[in-house]
């Protein structure tokens, strides 16, 4: 399965975004998880073949599980998924998350410094909910972000990301995304950006995760490189019904400093950057959220 064809936005007319934000002002949580779990859960599975058929393998081939409990593992998978999702609805309603943070002091030293930094974030755990439980009044925050995500979503994200001084850079064909970004750097900002999506780029490093070879988009690591700017790893890991434990991880790879040019920095970064999602994998092993056959030559 090619890459460009699961693009992760979320599914659903206006009107049905509308009424699950409704939903959550009014009903609880976990109320709303256990539905979901027993009706929706087992016909997405059902309907979205292909994407089963990723995180099914992914247990198999990646973890080693037996048939029986990489069938368990993938349902409790996609039940993840599916609270992650909830939990962005539930905060579009109003409803608060608490955080425990592990590796707080990695962020402070480059958020009460000088100079701007870059986030590297992933499809693993809820990443997007550090943006709507986080108060960032120090450093202005841009977020880059790929098009074509549902409208009612996308204005609920807009809402909440400038309550919390977040602005959204959209990439786009013209490639003006590319000026923002280096705007945004020059004047000190923090960016993030996801390390772990090709988006049909053609350019990629080739890295090892999990025991296999995947290809991390170059990207996110060229900017890091080129602007010669600290960056770090952040993983949002649900834990509870309202509770994430985020994960802050330096990305400093060995001999990085040592290194003269652009071009051999790139890989050292990504490199890095997959040994942290690696050791989260390991951890947290059904957070994983990239619905297509992520590494090559696991036919």
């Amino acid at each position: 399965m090619e890459h460009a064809r699961w693009q992760g936005n979320t599914d659903g007319s206006t009107a049905m975004h509308r009424a699950l934000i409704w939903l959550m002002r009014h009903i609880s949580l976990r109320l709303v998880y256990a539905f979901m779990a027993v009706f929706v859960v087992p016909v997405y599975m059902l309907v979205n073949r292909a994407g089963y058929r990723a995180i099914y393998r992914y247990f198999r081939r990646r973890h080693g599980l037996g048939r029986l409990r990489a069938f368990g593992m993938t349902y409790r998978n996609h039940y993840r998924f599916g609270q992650v999702i909830l939990d962005r609805f539930a905060a579009y309603a109003g409803k608060r998350f608490e955080f425990e943070i592990d590796g707080e002091s990695d962020f402070d030293s480059l958020y009460y410094s000088p100079g701007s930094f870059i986030i590297l974030g992933s499809h693993v755990g809820n990443y997007e909910m550090v943006g709507y439980s986080f108060d960032l009044t120090r450093k202005h925050f841009n977020v880059v972000m790929f098009g074509g995500e549902a409208q009612e979503v996308m204005a609920n994200k807009v809402r909440l990301f400038n309550s919390h001084n977040i602005d959204i850079i959209t990439v786009a064909d013209d490639l003006s995304h590319v000026f923002q970004i280096n705007r945004a750097l020059d004047a000190g900002d923090i960016l993030s950006i996801h390390g772990d999506r090709l988006f049909g780029s053609p350019r990629y490093v080739e890295c090892e995760l999990l025991g296999a070879t995947a290809r991390l988009p170059m990207g996110p690591y060229a900017i890091a490189a080129q602007r010669d700017v600290p960056a770090i790893a952040m993983f949002a890991i649900k834990l509870a019904t309202r509770r994430y434990r985020l994960y802050i991880r330096p990305i400093r790879p060995e001999g990085y400093a040592l290194a003269r040019r652009i071009r051999d920095k790139i890989p050292l970064l990504a490199r890095e950057f997959a040994r942290q999602i690696d050791d989260i994998l390991t951890r947290h092993p059904e957070q994983w959220f990239n619905y297509y056959d992520f590494w090559q030559n696991d036919d």
